[in-house]
């Protein structure tokens, strides 16, 4: 497994709530994305503290994991409900804290196959065969908007709500978590990014980074450097992870 991540700040922004995770552990082959939300620093401590939980939870448990497609499906989601108890409490404990949330993309590679825990607007992608699918969900009001036919894809790029989320860990005491398998094959690329890079670029113009570079860190500094040239309104964060040819 190849890794590489980028976080920016962007051009806009005075603080980077965004933050991200890969696992340097052979033995544990993770990579995960948050983007907190809050008054005062609480973005920036909800996504941290986020995924400092959900390696709290790895950590604790992993290595007692029975690890057929089931259980692991079911640790991963036990683990972000962990976080969320976790960022949920934390937030009630400090008033200058209280409503801090935090998107989290999760991605584990086990078995031969991929999971993905996912909650809020940040994305995981697949690139295979010069191709990229969209494999999560967004969580947004726009989202749902598109859903039901009220305006297009197209259309919700530049929304003026396309902001507002409607899941996130952290804010309720329950979450709904969305998990999605499927697969390994050799030379797949796997995205985990934050909407500070969805919302300056189309999914064509992530994928042919991808294709000109076969350096995946390159990949990842020239999407950067691309939404900032855009915009780069928000923070950007972006996690490559290759799937290497054995």
């Amino acid at each position: 497994m190849l890794a590489a991540a980028l976080t920016d700040t962007g051009n806009i922004r005075k603080n980077n709530e965004d933050s991200y995770y890969i696992s340097d552990n052979n033995d544990l082959r993770l990579a995960i994305v948050a983007d907190g939300m809050g008054g005062h620093n609480g973005g920036e401590i909800a996504s941290k503290y986020a995924i400092d939980s959900v390696l709290e939870y790895f950590k604790k448990n992993y290595i007692n994991l029975n690890k057929n497609v089931d259980s692991i499906k079911e640790f991963i989601e036990n683990s972000i409900r962990y976080a969320n108890e976790m960022v949920f409490n934390k937030a009630f404990s400090n008033n200058d804290l209280i409503g801090m949330g935090t998107t989290l993309t999760l991605l584990l590679l086990e078995q031969g196959f991929y999971f993905i825990g996912h909650i809020g607007d940040s994305r995981a992608y697949l690139i295979r065969d010069n191709r990229i699918v969209q494999i999560t969900e967004d969580h947004s009001y726009v989202e749902e908007l598109v859903k039901i036919g009220k305006i297009t894809h197209e259309e919700a790029r530049t929304h003026p709500q396309k902001n507002l989320i409607t899941r996130a860990l952290g804010i309720n005491q329950e979450i709904e978590v969305d998990l999605f398998m499927g697969e390994v094959r050799p030379n797949d690329i796997y995205i985990l990014c934050t909407d500070g890079l969805t919302n300056m670029l189309t999914d064509d113009q992530i994928l042919k980074e991808f294709i000109d570079n076969t350096d995946i860190y390159k990949a990842c500094d020239s999407l950067i450097k691309l939404a900032k040239f855009n915009g780069g309104y928000d923070n950007i964060t972006i996690v490559a992870v290759k799937e290497v040819v054995k």
